[in-house]
């Protein structure tokens, strides 16, 4: 045992075995602390932004949910460093696993082959080559585990304006016309967007309370365009 310890505490194990009882602490606390591993899941978790002022979507509209960060993003995560730790493992070919995971294995695998090298080598010039190779090894190991793993972590697809073409919003204003209107629509994670709409021609049916079918959106005046729809009724 007392060698296990001397190995462990020398060069080049000990750079890995500080950052080894770190990893095994954030899991233990994940165990039973009740972490959430969402929140430090680099790449999927902090939801989608676009322009949709709603309850999590932002449209340039107003809307009465979870407030501008809910669904955020034009095409990005808005957590504050986690798009550039993404885009580094990312590099390294260690991408579709949270970024906890990733560390945690090149640490895990870098160590066990720092242990092994340092108790199989001695001196200095030895030792260096032992770190260098525990570098590489947990590289090549960790990118060879990930590609696996990845699938237990499916990353979520950015929302976008697009997702609300097909489907039926209640209009909100007293009119729509051509250069003004809005109405709500609900997103299919259930939350509700009040959205600028117009109508391509005339529609004095369209008003306050009635129902209309979002055809398409129009990208240079960032609004939908509509038409007057009446659901099936469910009635027997």
């Amino acid at each position: 045992m007392g060698g296990f310890f001397a190995a462990a505490l020398a060069f080049p194990t000990a750079l890995f075995s500080f950052a080894l009882v770190v990893v095994v602490g954030y899991w233990l606390l994940m165990l039973f602390g009740g972490l959430v591993p969402g929140a430090v899941h680099g790449g999927h978790d902090a939801g989608h932004h676009m322009d949709v002022g709603h309850a999590g979507h932002h449209l340039g509209a107003e809307h009465g949910g979870h407030g501008a960060g809910g669904h955020g993003a034009d095409g990005g995560p808005d957590r504050p460093g986690a798009g550039h730790h993404t885009g580094v493992l990312n590099a390294l070919g260690l991408g579709g696993v949270p970024v906890t995971v990733a560390v945690s294995l090149l640490v895990a695998l870098a160590w066990f082959v720092s242990l092994a090298g340092t108790v199989l080598t001695s001196g200095a010039p030895a030792r260096g080559g032992v770190f260098v190779v525990a570098l590489a090894a947990s590289w090549a190991g960790t990118r060879v585990l990930v590609r696996p793993l990845s699938r237990l972590f499916p990353q979520d697809r950015p929302a976008t304006r697009g997702d609300f073409v097909g489907r039926v919003c209640v209009i909100r204003t007293g009119r729509v016309t051509a250069d003004f209107g809005q109405a709500e629509v609900t997103a299919e994670d259930g939350s509700t967007a009040t959205v600028q709409v117009r109508t391509a021609e005339p529609e004095p049916g369209l008003t306050a309370g009635r129902t209309a079918l979002i055809f398409d959106y129009d990208a240079v005046g960032e609004h939908f365009l509509v038409a007057p729809f009446e659901p099936p009724s469910t009635g027997v």
